[in-house]
């Protein structure tokens, strides 16, 4: 898998050197996009991209009959490339890769928050002003919730993390008192 999401980085670039070339930027991370949520939405899609049986060709006409009228011709093109190397299967993977690439590109960084409740407009807007702090451009921000870590917020980006969640405190200081055995 790790090899499969190498190749999907580099079919992702040269997509994006190729959308630039042509002009065509934002309408073909608008076609990934719409690529990506419809492959994420489709458990019968993932399941016909990967499957060995199916020929190429094959997944190509349904690839086509699906995004055909939705998607422009230098996107369209693209997946008839990846269709004739047999690279189908990753689909899912480049358009993914596609939109990590694209706000590289773009300048803009993911920050994905966790939090165990949904964030206000004020605690979204602190959230992006301390990722920006961080010397970042501008900030895409994802946000997850998860009751599990009771209170507080795990802010997550690029291979930076930073836990404020109560259950992370709750967790050291089990730590601390079992380091420390009073008697």
């Amino acid at each position: 898998m790790q090899q499969d999401s190498q190749v999907a980085i580099r079919y992702a670039k040269s997509l994006l050197d190729f959308a630039l070339e042509r002009k065509e930027l934002e309408a073909v991370a608008a076609d990934m996009a719409l690529i990506s949520q419809t492959c994420s939405n489709s458990k019968d899609l993932r399941q016909m991209l990967k499957s060995p049986i199916i020929k190429p060709e094959k997944k190509l006409t349904v690839i086509k009959e699906i995004f055909g009228g939705e998607i422009g011709s230098v996107t369209l093109n693209f997946l008839g490339v990846i269709a004739g190397k047999k690279r189908e299967n990753i689909l899912p993977e480049i358009a993914n890769a596609f939109t990590t690439v694209y706000r590289k590109h773009l300048g803009i960084v993911s920050a994905e928050i966790t939090s165990a409740v949904a964030l206000s407009d004020n605690e979204r807007e602190k959230a992006i002003a301390v990722v920006q702090g961080m010397g970042t451009g501008k900030v895409k921000l994802i946000e997850k919730i998860d009751k599990n870590i009771i209170g507080g917020f795990i802010i997550r980006v690029d291979d930076k993390q930073y836990d404020a969640s109560v259950a992370s405190r709750i967790t050291a200081l089990k730590r601390t008192f079992s380091k420390n055995h009073l008697q």
